[in-house]
């Protein structure tokens, strides 16, 4: 089974938010998931407009899970937060 790391979009129509899921790759976009492991809110004004767990992206990355570009960009502003904390 190829896992995949990428974005499922909730929210109204014109107010996107999304969710960081471990999915299989041949699932729909909003469809089934293994485990959601962040959130990302692209509008939000001010403040951080995304959260990620670290160590369970870690863990499915070690796993051999793919992330999307979108979300690969995430996880590497994450690290970079992380590390300046």
């Amino acid at each position: 089974m190829a896992v995949r790391i990428r974005l499922k979009r909730v929210g109204a129509l014109n107010d996107p938010h999304f969710r960081v899921v471990v999915t299989d790759r041949r699932s729909p976009r909003d469809g089934r998931f293994i485990e959601e492991i962040g959130v990302y809110s692209p509008h939000r004004k001010g403040g951080v407009k995304f959260q990620i767990d670290l160590e369970r992206t870690t863990f499915w990355l070690s796993k051999g899970a793919t992330p999307s570009d979108t979300v690969r960009s995430l996880i590497k502003k994450a690290g970079k937060i992380a590390k300046a904390a």
